[in-house]
């Protein structure tokens, strides 16, 4: 994903709900290895397991 593009969707993760970050994060297409790690950064941690559960 381009770095405008990102950079849109990285401020729409870090405002949205746990659930939606999960959708988000699970959907996003066209994303670095760098960009997964940015949004990562972004997600709480008490919900990881949910989004490993999302991922796996």
């Amino acid at each position: 994903m381009d770095i405008q593009g990102f950079e849109t969707f990285k401020n729409q993760f870090r405002i949205a709900d746990t659930d939606t970050k999960i959708s988000m994060y699970v959907e996003a297409e066209d994303l670095t290895h760098g960009q997964y790690k940015e949004l990562l950064q972004l997600f709480p941690l008490k919900d990881l397991q949910r989004l490993e559960a999302a991922l796996g």
